[in-house]
């Protein structure tokens, strides 16, 4: 039995239902956790994997699902209580004896990242890391989906973001290749890198307009926060998207060590594009 966390899926990847069906698919048994009983987790059932609801920071929720499972992909949406959950989840997975817990971080997770976000999922990583339960960290680039719903929210055909210069380069990589990389390692019966860098492209912002067929718009920071809280409404999400672009914009399109494709024959941003319209 493996445990996949975000089964129902959501608008910013959805890699946790993309790796049900990739194990499905397999034949393999599949717990899906979902947080609430909708019409996803109708599906999610007919596709055939069992479905727990609950709530990830909740350990009387997270306990009963881990009870006989052996692998787990944990995911947590850009929103408040990463911490929680992860502290949570890392203490039933130890108390069960989970073998490796696959989980989504981000590509430059550390104590001096540039966002909250990215340190959190540094303390993140540490507190797997202390449970001992195998675990593996996806370091992921920007995620296509990310820069679609910011395309779906814009205005007139403009892609609206505060990267200064259509030269701004920008790592990239689709969900899916996220989720293949997280199948294939939950997958693997021997020892594996804890930590996988995924990057599928590298292409600069005005690129990402070009291949959307949108005009780039170089958005003032301040006007993009007001934006970005009428899209996301979320001011944990608006707060590391800001401080996201404001690292690309100050980078710019100077080389950076992070920024190296790490996936073979991945998804590209112009198949991304096609498959979405």
């Amino acid at each position: 039995m493996i445990l996949v966390t975000g089964a129902a899926g959501g608008p910013q990847g959805s890699t946790g239902r993309q790796v049900v069906e990739l194990l499905l698919e397999r034949g393999e048994a599949v717990r899906a956790f979902v947080h609430s009983d909708d019409h996803r987790a109708e599906e999610l059932r007919k596709l055939g994997a069992e479905v727990v609801v609950g709530d990830l920071r909740e350990i009387s929720s997270v306990r009963p699902a881990v009870r006989g499972v052996r692998r787990a992909f944990f995911t947590y949406p850009v929103t408040a209580g990463l911490l929680d959950a992860t502290g949570v989840f890392a203490a039933a997975a130890r108390e069960e004896g989970v073998e490796r817990v696959v989980e989504v971080s981000q590509l430059d997770a550390g104590p001096e990242a540039g966002t909250p976000r990215m340190r959190r999922h540094w303390v993140s990583e540490q507190v797997f890391d202390w449970a001992g339960v195998g675990a593996v960290h996806l370091r992921a680039a920007v995620f296509f989906e990310n820069l679609a719903v910011v395309a779906a929210a814009g205005e007139g055909g403009e892609l609206a973001l505060p990267l200064g210069s259509r030269d701004t380069l920008l790592p990239l990589v689709a969900a899916a290749d996220v989720a293949r990389a997280g199948a294939r390692l939950l997958l693997e019966p021997g020892p594996v890198d804890p930590i996988c860098l995924l990057t599928g492209q590298m292409a600069t912002i005005g690129q990402v307009a070009d291949a959307m067929g949108l005009r780039y718009v170089d958005l003032p920071p301040e006007q993009w926060e007001e934006r970005a809280m009428a899209v996301y409404g979320d001011p944990y999400a608006v707060e590391h998207l800001s401080h996201l672009w404001a690292i690309f914009r100050f980078i710019g399109s100077a080389d950076h060590p992070l920024y190296r494709v790490t996936i073979e024959r991945p998804v590209t941003l112009e198949e991304f594009v096609r498959s979405s319209t």
